[in-house]
Formats: C-alpha cells, structure tokens, sequence
C-alpha cells in the first residue's frame, strides 16, 4: 500500500484485546476508524478470568492521563482503591509506612484487571466504530499480501482477511511477533527473570471487611524474595509470592503441604491466618513466569507492535499498563500530528517510544530489587527522606526517581538518566551520615544546581 492509500486508510485491524488493544480502539473509534478487534481468548465480560493469573494493576498518571483523553476516567474511578504508600511488613509483624509522594495526589490506584478490561470494551464498542471477536487466534500473517488468518477457537476452522493497517496489542507471547520473527524479521529479545511467582488470596473479614489496611501497597520483604497485597473492592487482597526458580528457598525447593506452612510459619508469620486456603492456593495456581521483552524493529511494512507485544516489563514498578496506555496516548498524538497519515505515524512511534521502553523496563528490573530488599535499609529511608526535601526545594530540578515515573510524564529514558544522576548526589550527601540532620544542606545545594537542569514543564504533573 501506497503513502497516499495510508493516509486514506478507513478500517484498523487490531490483534489483541487486552487492556492497551481495547483503549486503542476507543481512541480510534472516536477518530472514526473501522475498527475490527481479534483476540484468542473468550470475552472477560462473560467468561471469569483463570484463578492465578490476574495479578492487580496499579494505575498511575500516565495510565489516567489517557482515560481522561478518552473520557472515560470518571467511570473508572469507581473500580480505583487508592494506596498511599508502601506499607512494610518486617519478620517480627513491624508495619513502617512509605509514601509514594509527598503531595496528597500522589498515589497510585488498585484496579482489577476485569473490570477495567471490561469497561473498556464496553466504551469502544459505544463508539459504534469497533467491532471485537474472540476466541480467534492469530496463525498466519503475510505482509506482501498484507493478509492474516484466523483460527477460530471453538470450530477450529481457519480463516484468511485482508488488512490496510495491523495494529498489534497481543501480550509478552504475541503471536504477530513470532509471525515477523518466522519471516525473518530480527531485533526481537525475551529475557526470563530467574523469579516466578504464585498468587494466593487474603479473602474479606468477618468483622473488619479489610482485614488489613485498606489504602496500602503490603509488602513483606525478605532479601531474596518478597510477598505483595493489593486489595480488591470486596475487601480481599490479592497476594502475590515472588521468589526464585531454585535454591534453597525457591519454587522447586518448597514442594509439600508441610514445607508451604512451615515456610510462612517462619518467613511471614503474621500472614499465615490470613490466607486460609494458602496451601490449596499455592499448588493449585499456576506458577507465572516473568520476563522482560524488547524489540529494535517494532514496525515492518503496515505492521506496528506495541504495549506489551513490543516491551514487556516485570511489574514491579507498576507501569505496565501505564506505559501501554502512554503508547495509545502517543500514537494519537501522533495521528494528530501528521493528519493520520499512518506510514508517517508508524516511523515516528517507534523511534519515539522504543528507549523510553528500554528505560522502564531496566527500571522495573532494579525496582524488584528495591522492594524485596533495599527498602529494609536504613540508608535507603535516609535517602528517600532527603530525596523528598530535595524535590521541596527544587520541584523542577529533584523529583525522586519513583515520582518522576509514577506521577510525572517525564519521557522514561530522561527518568533514567536524571536518576543514575540524583542516585550520585544522595549517595555522595549521605557518605558517613545517619541521619537528616547531618546532611550538609548547602553542598546538596550545589550538587543539584551543578548536575541536574530544570525538567521541561509540559512533562510535569
């Protein structure tokens, strides 16, 4: 297809219906798009999600600026639990509470993931431009023919369609992916954390609903490993162990009735009488792996991958969603841009979002670190405690690095780099010191004017 037939381009097809495919739509939609949606598993409004595998979202600014974009935010608000900070549960049941910000806007959002995805495709298909079919698996794919064929789940029979543009929004395994790959189409990485995880359940009290607190990320960290809780509108917590593959104190090791309760007997104590179904939990949910997945070429011909089929990320900075939904936002900024001129808006997207997604996904890697071990440091919170003076003093020079993901737009490569160099100043301000009040104020001031330049302020919150 010709430029001039992109930029004259009617109908989207959209592979995978997921969180980022279903707001795609809703954006495209309401440009006025044909939109036809395919997805491989049946439709979440009808068919409850597998038990172990809905690990909860946490919604961020980036993640809230796009469904106010769409118009939605307000409907979603009602699906949001909102969590002020990181709630630390030590081995002898000491709760320490670290907040995300210092701003009362600043927290992040519990949302589940049917609920969300649900709404979402309800809101598309209020467009009356979007049109979804499930249960239609992706097997063949010809970018000279500019042609896709379909399994259908439940017959089995397979189908071939035409396309202008292939949008592509299907997950860390996307099928559109391994159908480039199979073509030849190279720069394409997945990288397996050596960690896994396993999701158990906190269910609603009897006289408490929450029977912990309510407006709190729970983490329980342990060095080499950690248990979250997010919680859910019912008043039960999803749980989440992560912990390695092998070792001593691992997914392999920890195989019996006896040695899941002896091991929450002596590493989480105070959870064991709150998961009551913890070893039916443990071995009859999956084991989920995590992973990292990277690609140079997100685009080939009228082909673009994105969200999680171009960059997905471990969660645990949370931004997964965020930063698909950042992707459909950008993408619409750039219809906009280049008046939907698809060939110009193909090019652009990729060179503009692939470091940003490099970024976040090294940041996401050394975020695991960070809450399974480092926030148990006391030289972490000293860090932290001056980071957030810093940001008093000079909001548009010292954000620290978690604000500047979770509650700025601050491109994440720029988050990156700005963060290696704020990790120098509190390293070099907290060298033999203990405490806040032996911080030499005016070399902190010094350092921040000498290395760190004001943030643009269209990227600030």
């Amino acid at each position: 297809m010709s430029q001039t037939e992109l930029k004259q381009t009617e109908s989207i097809t959209l592979i995978g219906a997921g969180l980022v495919g279903s707001l795609m739509s809703i954006y495209l939609g309401q440009r006025g798009y044909k939109v036809d949606v395919y997805d491989k598993l049946p439709d979440i409004r009808k068919t409850s999600i597998p038990a172990g595998r809905s690990i909860n979202l946490a919604l961020a600014n980036r993640g809230i600026r796009a469904l106010q974009q769409v118009g939605i935010m307000d409907k979603a608000q009602k699906l949001l639990i909102p969590m002020t900070g990181r709630l630390i549960h030590d081995i002898e049941g000491n709760l320490n509470l670290q907040p995300y910000g210092q701003k009362p806007d600043e927290v992040i959002h519990s949302v589940p993931r049917a609920g969300l995805v649900s709404l979402l495709r309800d809101e598309a298909e209020a467009t009356g431009n979007v049109t979804f079919h499930f249960q239609q698996k992706l097997v063949g794919l010809d970018p000279e023919a500019q042609t896709f064929t379909l399994k259908d789940e439940v017959t089995d029979n397979e189908s071939e369609h035409n396309y202008q543009v292939l949008l592509s929004a299907d997950g860390a395994g996307s099928r559109t992916r391994r159908a480039l790959e199979k073509l030849g189409i190279k720069g394409f990485s997945s990288e397996l954390l050596e960690h896994s995880y396993k999701e158990l359940s906190i269910p609603p009290g009897d006289v408490h609903k929450y029977q912990i607190e309510k407006n709190a990320l729970h983490i329980w960290p342990r060095g080499g490993y950690m248990v979250i809780a997010l919680p859910n509108l019912d008043g039960s917590f999803t749980v989440t162990l992560f912990m390695p593959n092998k070792g001593p104190i691992s997914f392999s090791e920890i195989d019996t009735n006896d040695k899941v309760i002896d091991f929450f007997k002596e590493k989480f104590p105070d959870l064991v009488d709150l998961l009551p179904e913890l070893t039916e939990d443990y071995f009859t949910n999956p084991t989920g792996v995590l992973g990292t997945v990277r690609a140079k070429n997100w685009s080939h011909k009228n082909i673009l991958l994105f969200g999680d089929a171009a960059h997905a990320v471990v969660p645990f900075h949370g931004q997964g969603m965020n930063c698909g939904f950042e992707d459909c936002s950008e993408m619409n900024r750039l219809l906009n841009k280049h008046s939907d001129d698809w060939s110009k808006t193909i090019e652009e997207f990729a060179d503009i979002r692939r470091d940003n997604a490099n970024a976040i996904a090294d940041m996401a890697l050394e975020n695991y670190v960070e809450m399974r071990d480092s926030v148990r440091d006391p030289k972490f919170k000293l860090k932290k405690a001056i980071a957030f003076k810093l940001e008093q003093q000079y909001p548009t020079q010292f954000i620290p690095r978690y604000s500047m993901v979770t509650f700025h737009h601050i491109p994440y490569a720029e988050v990156f780099q700005r963060g290696k160099v704020q990790a120098d100043i509190l390293t070099e301000l907290t060298k033999d010191k203990h405490t806040i009040e032996e911080i030499d104020w005016s070399h902190a001031t010094e350092l921040v004017q000498k290395h760190l330049a004001p943030i643009s302020k269209e990227f600030l919150n």
